[in-house]
C-alpha cells in the first residue's frame, strides 16, 4: 500500500508498467479460470477482485476508481445484477461504521482520549518499562473500544510528547504502540473493520467476541509486550536515566491538565453497553440476528447529533471517512460476486482438497494465509475473498475456529510490515513529521515478522486446545455428511 501523494508524483513510465501487470494478471486469471475450472461469470468475476487487489497495490491512490471500473465491469457482463450488488455490499457494516466514527468524533471533542493521555502522563513511580507496558496496553484497549488508527494517533502524541521531555529517539516506542494496537484491534467487532465484517458473516454475536477473541488477544498482547521489553532493553534503561536526570532538576515529565471526561465517558460506557446487550435485545423484541447490534451506534450518533447540533454536520462531513467506506462497500460487493457465481464453492473445494478438513490443518493454513496476504494488501480484501470460503466449509467443519482464525490473522498480520495495516502507516508519517525519523522496511520486518510469528503460533495454539469447547453450528444433516466423508477417508 502507499498514499495517494505518492500515485500522484509517480512517473509515467512506473504507471504505465504497473498498469500493465494490473492488466495481465487480471486477464490471465479471466482467461484462465474460463479455459480450465470456471465458466464465464465466474471467471469474470475473479478477474475483477484479483484487478481490484493489484490496483489497491500498485495505486493505492486509484483504488476506489479502479473499484468504480471492476463493478462496472461486472454490471454489464451480467455477473452481477443491481439488487445482488445491494445485497452483497453489506450496507449494515458500512452504516455500523459511520455510527461509530461519528462517536469516536464526539468523543475527541469532549476530550476523552486527552484524559486517558493525562492519566498515563501522571502515573506514580513510572519507569520506562512501566511506561510502555501501560502504553502499549492502553494502545490495544483504545483499539478495542473505538479503532486502531484514532489509538494511534493519540497514543503517538503522548510518546512524543514524553520523548521531547526526555530527549529520546521516539521510534522504537512508536513501533511498540503500532504493534499493540494492531494485535488489541483483533479483541472485539469495533476494533477493525474486518471484526464487524466477520461478525456480520459469521453469525458471530458481540458475546461471541468477548467470549473467545477477547481473551485470546489478551494472552498474545503480554506475549508481544514481553517479546518487545526484550528486544528494546537497552532503550528502555536509557529511559529511566533520562527520567532520573529530569527528576533530580525538579522537573515534571509532562504539565498534567484537568480534563473533564466524565460526557465523553459516559458516551463510550453507553455506546458499549448497547453494542454489548444486542443479543439479550434482540431475543427481547424478536428481531433478526445482529440487527440491534449494527444499529446501536446509529442511535448513539444519532443522540450525539441531537445533542450537539452545531458539530453534526461536521461530525458527518469531516470525522466520517467517505472515501474508505465507499472502497469497503464496492469491495464487498465484488467479493459478494464470488458467491453469487459460485466461485465460493470452486474455491472451497480446492482449498478443502489441499489441506483437508480438520481444524487442526485448516486452523494453521488460514492464519497464516490471512496474516502474510494481510502484511502486503489490505486486510479487508483478503477477509473478503475467505469469508465465502469459511461459509462453504462450514457445512462440512466446525466453522467457529476459521473465523477466528481468519480475524487474527488479519488484524496480526499488519505487524509484519509497514504497510500491512493503516494504522503503521499513520504512525509512520506522525514519526516523520514530527522528529524527522524514518524506519526501513527491513528494520520493521526484523522485529514486527518475529512478532507476528511468536504472538500468531500462541494464537493457533489456544484455538486448537479450545476447538473442542467451541460450538458446533453444523445442521445434523452436515454433521452426518462430514462422518461418512470421514470415513471414507479413513476406509482409503
Amino acid at each position: 500500500m502507499d498514499n495517494e501523494s505518492n500515485t500522484d508524483s509517480m512517473p509515467m513510465k512506473a504507471m504505465l508498467t504497473r498498469f500493465g501487470i494490473l492488466l495481465a494478471a487480471a486477464l490471465a486469471v479471466g482467461f484462465g479460470g474460463g479455459l480450465t475450472v470456471l465458466e464465464s461469470h465466474q471467471a469474470i468475476a475473479c478477474a475483477v477482485f484479483i484487478g481490484i487487489i493489484f490496483g489497491t497495490l500498485f495505486f493505492w491512490g486509484f483504488r476506489l476508481a479502479i473499484a468504480f471500473l471492476g463493478l462496472a465491469v461486472l454490471i454489464f457482463t451480467r455477473s452481477l445484477t443491481v439488487p445482488a450488488f445491494v445485497q452483497s455490499s453489506s450496507l449494515e457494516v458500512i452504516l455500523f461504521l459511520v455510527g461509530m466514527m461519528i462517536i469516536v468524533g464526539a468523543l475527541r471533542d469532549l476530550g476523552f482520549f486527552t484524559w486517558i493521555v493525562q492519566l498515563i502522563v501522571a502515573m506514580p513511580n513510572l519507569t520506562g518499562k512501566k511506561f510502555i507496558a501501560v502504553t502499549a496496553v492502553a494502545s490495544a484497549l483504545l483499539a478495542c473500544a473505538v479503532d486502531e488508527v484514532t489509538s494511534i494517533i493519540f497514543v503517538s502524541t503522548l510518546i512524543f510528547q514524553v520523548c521531547d521531555r526526555l530527549k529520546l529517539n521516539p521510534t522504537p516506542y512508536i513501533l511498540i504502540a503500532v504493534l499493540a494496537t494492531n494485535v488489541g484491534s483483533a479483541g472485539t467487532m469495533m476494533g477493525n473493520p474486518v471484526g464487524i465484517y466477520i461478525g456480520t458473516k459469521g453469525g458471530l454475536t458481540f458475546g461471541d467476541f468477548m467470549m473467545w477473541s477477547f481473551p485470546i488477544m489478551l494472552v498474545a498482547l503480554c506475549v508481544t509486550i514481553i517479546f518487545l521489553l526484550y528486544v528494546y532493553r537497552k532503550q528502555l534503561a536509557e529511559f529511566d536515566i533520562r527520567l532520573k536526570e529530569r527528576l533530580a532538576q525538579g522537573l515534571t515529565l509532562a504539565p498534567v491538565v484537568k480534563v473533564p471526561y466524565g460526557k465523553g465517558l459516559l458516551l463510550l460506557a453507553l455506546t458499549v453497553l448497547a453494542i454489548a446487550s444486542h443479543h439479550p435485545t434482540e431475543s427481547l423484541l424478536g428481531l433478526g440476528k445482529n440487527s440491534v447490534l449494527l444499529v446501536a451506534p446509529l442511535i448513539c450518533a444519532g443522540i450525539v447529533m441531537i445533542l450537539k447540533p452545531n458539530r453534526a454536520r461536521y461530525y458527518v462531513e469531516r470525522e466520517v471517512d467517505w472515501w474508505t467506506l465507499i472502497f469497503f462497500m464496492l469491495l464487498f460487493a465484488v467479493a459478494g460476486t464470488l458467491e453469487h457465481t459460485g466461485v465460493d464453492k470452486v474455491m472451497a473445494g480446492y482449498f478443502a482438497g489441499a489441506c483437508g478438513k480438520t481444524t487442526g490443518v485448516l486452523v494453521p493454513v488460514i492464519f497464516a494465509v490471512s496474516a502474510v496476504g494481510s502484511a502486503f494488501v489490505d486486510n479487508v480484501i483478503f477477509v473478503a475473498a475467505f469469508c465465502p470460503v469459511i461459509e462453504q466449509l462450514a457445512h462440512s467443519v466446525k466453522d467457529f475456529p476459521l473465523w477466528w482464525a481468519l480475524l487474527f490473522g488479519a488484524c496480526f498480520g499488519g505487524n509484519i510490515t509497514m504497510i500491512g495495516s493503516t494504522a503503521n502507516i499513520v504512525a509512520l508519517g506522525m514519526l516523520e513529521k514530527r522528529s524527522g525519523s524514518k524506519i526501513t522496511f527491513l528494520q520493521w520486518f526484523k522485529v514486527g515478522a518475529l512478532a507476528t510469528l511468536i504472538c500468531g503460533t500462541v494464537t493457533v495454539v489456544l484455538l486448537l486446545l479450545l476447538e473442542p469447547l467451541m460450538p458446533d453450528r453444523r445442521s445434523d444433516v452436515d454433521k452426518g455428511k462430514a462422518q461418512v466423508e470421514e470415513l471414507i477417508q479413513q476406509q482409503k
